[in-house]
């Protein structure tokens, strides 16, 4: 049987995307998104638990968010999970998990308004089958080159 690695998030992002170049010229982004759960408790008062999600995009998708998203837009990403280690300056062991984002899409309009059409877009390469095969969907440039935990640069 195959593993899964999925996940799925609609929310606002808490900033504007940072957006970095690796030596090779790619561009990657990398942003928070605050999911919220809405519940009632036993006692029937309503509670709220805000999540917040570290992820990365890679190419094309950081062009787009570089372009078109801003602190607060409400997005969906779909993407797998990654965790990631390194050293820190006084040696310690350093560990981040953060979603690795495969498609998105705008949910709020160009106009900072919600509602309106929204468009897909896509790191799948040609060969792959996208998550979804609307007409809106876009898929960015296969990546050629394979891209190593050292270039990153944040």
């Amino acid at each position: 049987m195959n593993s899964l690695n999925k996940v799925q998030l609609i929310g606002n992002l808490t900033a504007n995307p940072e957006i970095k170049e690796i030596p090779n010229g790619q561009k990657v982004a990398s942003f928070s998104i605050a999911t919220n759960r809405v519940w009632k408790d036993a006692a029937g008062v309503k509670q709220e638990q805000v999540e917040f999600h570290n992820v990365t995009a890679w190419s094309f998708l950081a062009t787009l968010l570089e372009q078109y998203t801003s602190k607060g837009k409400k997005i969906y990403v779909e993407g797998r999970l990654q965790t990631r280690s390194w050293d820190d300056p006084s040696g310690q062991k350093r560990y981040k998990t953060e979603v690795v984002a495969e498609n998105i899409i705008l949910l709020s309009s160009a106009g900072g308004g919600g509602g309106g059409d929204s468009e897909t877009y896509s790191n799948a390469s040609e060969s792959e089958e996208s998550a979804s095969s609307a007409p809106k969907t876009r898929k960015a440039p296969k990546i050629e080159e394979e891209i190593h935990i050292e270039d990153i640069p944040f």
